[in-house]
């Protein structure tokens, strides 16, 4: 069944009524910020989840941590370095580990665990 006919409509007469002429933020740019770094194809599913409370900013801080540190350890040549970026790398995903355990998120789940492997991988 298409509801989109029934919500244009509903949208229309609150217009003509005048409805949306007191909203916050009206005459104002967007911040859409927190997308960036996001695909285009994943922004909406992206915004979704963040609205309904299943993304934190501090999570995804992390993420671009942890891909920031495995791209200079992939780029890098020089061992002193590489053993600066796996002590930093691992540091790091002890943090994270810290951080789910405090959102009771459990940390020795097989995702956690494919998602290790797959750093060790990418970096072995």
């Amino acid at each position: 069944m298409d509801f989109s006919h029934i919500v244009e409509e509903r949208i229309k007469k609150a217009y003509e009524e005048g409805e949306f002429e007191d909203l916050s933020g009206t005459g104002k740019p967007l911040d859409l910020g927190y997308l960036d770094g996001i695909p285009g194809e994943l922004r909406m599913a992206y915004t979704i989840l963040k609205n309904a409370g299943y993304v934190d900013d501090k999570e995804r801080q992390f993420h671009k941590e942890l891909l920031t540190i495995e791209d200079l350890l992939k780029k890098t040549s020089d061992q002193k370095e590489r053993s600066i970026y796996q002590k930093r790398l691992s540091k790091k995903l002890i943090e994270y580990q810290a951080f789910l355990s405090k959102r009771r998120i459990p940390t020795n789940s097989s995702v956690f665990k494919q998602y290790q492997s797959k750093i060790e991988r990418k970096l072995f």
